[in-house]
């Protein structure tokens, strides 16, 4: 059983879990926000920002996965990412054509990303608003997947727009709103320009993702998952610098 989000817990609900009260999470928020605006690779600090001010996003991410089969079943599963639930020797046997092919091939592997290197959530007073938070972390590689952008900067900068139409999260917005700082002009231009609307455009119109079972769509055509799903696929991204942001 859960507890109201609106109420700090005095025990931890689940291992990861730090109980804090309301003023210790607004100190976080002003803290962490303050760090990163002054340095916005700082992930940790974004994410610890993304706790103290998500729940309310949380439970509407809550109420629309209770609104499907395959929602509640990710809710009573609660299925995790890491490389004993998706074994790197399977993934590498997959074409590059499907969904877990191009997870792993175009963008885990090549770049030395693994799936539990996502923080763990630390200041959710809710054992599964807390997972939802994980679960969302684990599954921004896959939207990479499926939207063709690159960890690049300018690639992530898109993505955390595209989350915020997708979630409502709130940290996303922080970081789409302070990083652009760590870009040039050129590439301000066409974030703005191209990769913004492409965001804003393409979470609209994709499905609720946070509801798909992705465990369960590795070996999909990748063209099809996303015509199902209603993804309309990033412009290309010719940046080849990588962030740490992740």
């Amino acid at each position: 059983m859960t507890t109201s989000y609106s109420v700090a817990s005095a025990r931890k609900l689940y291992p990861s879990h730090i109980p804090t009260q309301a003023w210790e999470k607004a100190f976080l928020t002003v803290a962490c926000s303050l760090k990163a605006i002054h340095d916005p690779l700082r992930a940790d600090m974004v994410a610890a920002v993304g706790e103290t001010l998500g729940p309310p996003a949380l439970g509407r991410m809550r109420l629309q996965l209770l609104a499907t089969p395959t929602g509640r079943r990710i809710l009573r599963d609660r299925p995790l990412i890491s490389s004993q639930t998706l074994s790197p020797t399977y993934l590498s046997s997959l074409s590059p054509s499907t969904f877990g092919g191009a997870y792993y091939h175009h963008f885990m592997h090549p770049h030395g990303y693994l799936p539990e290197s996502r923080a763990p959530v630390r200041f959710v007073d809710d054992g599964e608003l807390a997972y939802i938070m994980l679960r969302y972390r684990q599954v921004h590689d896959f939207w990479h997947a499926l939207t063709g952008l690159p960890p690049t900067v300018e690639g992530e900068l898109a993505l955390k727009v595209f989350e915020y139409v997708q979630t409502g999260l709130p940290m996303t917005l922080l970081a789409g709103l302070v990083a652009p700082v760590q870009l040039g002009r050129r590439q301000q231009k066409r974030l703005y320009g191209e990769l913004v609307p492409w965001a804003i455009r393409a979470g609209i119109k994709a499905k609720p993702l946070m509801g798909v079972y992705y465990e369960e769509w590795l070996e999909r055509d990748l063209n099809e998952m996303r015509r199902e799903l209603r993804i309309e696929v990033a412009p290309e991204i010719e940046d080849s610098t990588l962030t740490n942001a992740k």
